[in-house]
């Protein structure tokens, strides 16, 4: 039994170094063939990255980005579109850590959300830029060319309500004001730039304030004379229909809203020339009346913005 068991135990010994010598044999044929061609090839990449356009969650903003994008597509630069993101406290951040590329801009409201009581929001427009550019600048951001069009906050009134006043002005409202109507959004009556700032800049007191939850409501309202001034932003799509008109903020009492286009540096880093001239090509034709008038034909008409943003850079 001992010799039995010694044989089968030399036996075994054999055949196991047999199969250690074939498996090592193998093993080296692995290695070479991994050497020589990697398990997986890298996928392709693609160097050119899509400028994320963002937008706020209203629809004029919207239609600037459509109109914006598709300007910088046309221009051979990928583009993807992010519609709406929200509000600024969510679009603003999203610039700054670089989670977007490129959003449109108001230049007195953006001046103000990123330094606070900064003067230059009721300054020139190139004082406002440099400001802007000087505080944004920290963060990889580029101010672009601002454009004509501006959104601010305005007070209209009806053609026959104008011949009334001494001048097209807000300051001509103040012998009348006793006797007026305002009407507004809620928030109109905490607002410097509303109802507070033409108590104290203007001196205006109205006999009754009305507060009227939408823009389209209080166009209606002015034309049925239920109100006789009403708050409606400079590029409503009611203006551009020739109903109403806007009384010039002679006393300065709005911040500077110029449409304003901002990108992170690493766009411009990467398309160069070719992005900013996209870019400046649409800034130069936008002014006030084209904006309300997008917006009438988005609002009023139905037109969808992306729609009406290809139109308009057709024309």
């Amino acid at each position: 039994m001992a010799m039995t068991f010694t044989k089968d135990v030399g036996s075994h010994r054999r055949h196991s170094k047999q199969l250690r010598r074939l498996v090592c044999a193998l093993g080296l044929l692995l290695l070479v063939s991994c050497a020589e061609k990697p398990a997986s090839e890298p996928a392709p990449s693609n160097s050119e990255a899509s400028v994320r356009v963002a937008s706020f969650d209203f629809s004029e903003n919207l239609i600037l980005a459509e109109i914006y994008a598709e300007a910088i597509r046309r221009a051979g630069i990928p583009v993807e579109l992010l519609p709406e993101l929200g509000t600024r406290e969510v679009v603003g951040p999203a610039l700054e850590q670089g989670e977007v590329d490129f959003v449109v801009d108001y230049l007195g409201s953006a001046l103000e959300a990123s330094d606070p009581g900064n003067p230059a929001t009721h300054g020139s427009l190139e004082q406002a830029r440099q400001a802007l550019g000087a505080v944004v600048a920290e963060n990889g951001i580029v101010v672009l060319d601002p454009a004509a069009a501006q959104d601010q906050n305005g007070f209209a009134v009806t053609p026959r309500m104008a011949k009334r006043l001494s001048s097209p002005a807000i300051s001509a409202l103040a012998p009348r004001a006793p006797t007026l109507v305002f009407g507004g959004p809620p928030e109109c009556v905490d607002r410097t730039y509303c109802l507070i700032g033409l108590e104290s800049v203007y001196g205006l007191h109205f006999e009754r304030v009305e507060v009227i939850d939408t823009r389209a409501a209080t166009a209606a309202a002015l034309q049925s004379g239920e109100i006789d001034v009403g708050l409606l932003e400079t590029t409503d799509a009611r203006l551009a229909e020739g109903n109403l008109l806007l009384l010039r903020d002679d006393h300065g009492l709005q911040p500077r809203e110029n449409v304003t286009p901002l990108a992170r540096q690493s766009v411009i880093d990467e398309y160069g020339q070719k992005f900013v001239e996209a870019v400046n090509a649409v800034t130069t034709r936008l002014t006030t009346s084209a904006l309300a008038d997008l917006n009438r034909q988005v609002e009023i008409e139905g037109g969808t913005p992306a729609e009406v943003a290809a139109q308009w850079l057709d024309s």
